[in-house]
């Protein structure tokens, strides 16, 4: 059975600066932006996680690349997507991750889609699924029991992320499409739970 998580479950907080380096416009949020422009931003060039991890996108509408951002400073652009397969030099939506739950994180992982084929079940980070015994370079879709996680393309959590999350529909990602809009392919080669 799949945990659900309630939306009051925990506070959240992030400053952001349409500047890098925290300098510029400042303004706070303690629940979605679903547009920065709606906020006079055109972009956020900096942000400080004060409270919760928070979900930023590329686009408006929580549309485009994805980045997990966990407690602390992210003084410019490259700080939240330096690791990812192009860089990304805006965000321009950004929500809370009601459902991180470090300590009892559960995902079930399959080789195919429709939660089919081969499958694993983790409730640990893990830097490189290839290392522990996963033949594939792919995952075909994921069944989060609880928490939220952040598969990433490559071996030590680089390349695209997508955040996976058990308050989405019931915790099902039956095909790579249901990872996020910008999803073009099934390559997760580590995963990792998401910190509050």
């Amino acid at each position: 059975m799949t945990h659900r998580c309630k939306r009051s479950s925990g506070l959240w907080k992030i400053v952001v600066w349409d500047e890098p380096f925290f300098q510029g416009k400042k303004h706070e949020f303690t629940t979605d932006c679903y547009s920065t422009p709606e906020h006079g931003f055109s972009t956020v060039r900096s942000c400080r996680i004060e409270s919760g991890a928070w979900a930023g996108f590329e686009h408006c509408g929580f549309q485009g690349q994805q980045f997990v951002l966990e407690r602390g400073d992210y003084p410019c652009w490259e700080a939240w997507s330096g690791s990812n397969a192009y860089h990304v030099e805006r965000m321009c939506s950004f929500r809370p991750i009601t459902c991180a739950d470090h300590g009892r994180s559960r995902l079930m992982l399959f080789e195919q889609e429709n939660f089919q084929g081969k499958r694993a079940e983790m409730s640990d980070d893990c830097p490189s699924l290839p290392a522990l015994g996963w033949g594939s370079s792919t995952v075909g879709s994921f069944l989060v029991r609880s928490g939220a996680w952040v598969c990433s393309q490559y071996p030590g959590y680089r390349g695209f992320q997508y955040l996976l999350e058990s308050d989405s529909p019931a915790g099902e990602y039956k095909h790579v499409r249901e990872w996020g809009s910008h999803a073009q392919t099934g390559q997760v080669q580590s995963i990792r739970r998401v910190q509050q």
